[in-house]
């Protein structure tokens, strides 16, 4: 009797298989018709806005079982296969394989793309600018760390802009091919990453010495050669390097959150939902940085981060990194934006695209 049921259940699931393999086949040729559109009027292939839209959709019409993040990366996986038959698209990202840039650009563009590591961030940024990729992916700031400054310094002179930004909750595992903790001389890791693991080194291994790696990936394929010393890097990476997890989730905060930015050529359209990041700087007399930003005080726009920067330049003198809510074509950001001209040296939007 339970065979049976089980059997007709089965049958069931079947049934529906076949009807969604039609589905998304069917999906799959009006994306190829909306490829050919987006060639011919040189639309952007990607479009963060209507990505949004169909996220939202989505989540708005989940009744369960399934979690509304169980259906987002179902359809994060559909949306790259059609993008892919739109037009095939590169994603440069800070890398090498297996980094959190690359965990990120993966959850947000999907397995259908082909992606390209570059060994810095000054590397992703020229690679879209060169036109060798159409997007890049790299981290701008930590929850815990603060700031990633290459970043933020590379949008003064770049021309490319920010079309979305992604979130990753980042979990660093202690990796070796040692069989214990008390085995290990040497740690490898990202500078920012042992600043976010600080209070668990000092606890847990304080006569390791501390060695600075390009990236967490790096740091896994070093260790994976010895045997005194151990890595900090995810725990994806224990896996592609054949080490062994010692201690997992060693960071010091629980809300251990990095935000990555997509830049690309062309900036998300209004979804009433958005996001502005600007650069500035400001004209040296007393009270000028108040008086500037008060233009969007007045227009009642939420300001939700503000960070400064040297200019490379000229000592002495600051940029400023803002991000405020609403997209560039609201009129009233449009409006606020106009008077911090007037109040400026120089002003720059950075890309408006939809919050996450």
């Amino acid at each position: 009797m339970i065979k049976k049921k089980l059997n007709k259940i089965r049958r069931g699931i079947d049934c529906i298989d076949s009807s969604i393999v039609k589905l998304l086949n069917r999906r799959g040729r009006l994306s190829s018709e909306i490829g050919v559109i987006k060639k011919i009027r040189n639309y952007p292939v990607y479009s963060p806005d209507r990505e949004s839209v169909i996220y939202n959709s989505v989540a708005s019409k989940g009744k369960g079982p399934l979690s509304t993040d169980s259906l987002k990366a179902i359809y994060r996986e559909i949306m790259s296969a059609c993008l892919s038959l739109e037009q095939p698209i590169v994603v440069a990202y800070f890398g090498p394989e297996l980094t959190y840039t690359h965990q990120a650009s993966m959850r947000k563009f999907g397995s259908s793309v082909t992606y390209l590591p570059c060994d810095n961030i000054p590397e992703v940024f020229r690679e879209v600018e060169k036109g060798n990729a159409d997007y890049g992916v790299v981290p701008v700031e930590n929850s815990i760390e603060g700031a990633v400054n290459h970043t933020a310094d590379m949008f003064v002179d770049s021309p490319l802009l920010i079309c979305s930004e992604a979130y990753l909750r980042v979990r660093h595992s202690l990796l070796s091919k040692a069989q214990d903790i008390k085995s290990v001389k040497r740690i490898y890791s990202h500078p920012q990453v042992f600043g976010q693991c600080r209070m668990w080194i000092e606890k847990n291994a304080p006569w390791a010495k501390l060695v600075e790696t390009s990236s967490t990936s790096r740091a896994a394929e070093i260790v994976s050669k010895m045997r005194d010393s151990a890595c900090i890097a995810s725990s994806l990476a224990a896996e592609r390097y054949q080490l062994q997890v010692l201690k997992r989730s060693i960071e010091d905060s629980a809300n251990n959150v990095t935000r990555f930015l997509i830049i690309g050529k062309q900036m998300a359209g209004v979804t009433g939902h958005d996001k502005t990041s600007i650069l500035f700087s400001v004209k040296d007399k007393p009270g000028v940085l108040h008086d500037t930003l008060a233009a969007f005080k007045a227009a009642h726009i939420n300001m939700s981060k503000i960070e400064s920067r040297p200019s490379r330049v000229q000592a002495w003198k600051y940029y400023f990194f803002v991000d405020i809510e609403g997209h560039c074509e609201d009129k009233k950001v449009k409006r606020a934006l106009e008077q911090l001209a007037d109040k400026c040296n120089f002003v720059k939007v950075l890309g408006s695209y939809p919050k996450v």
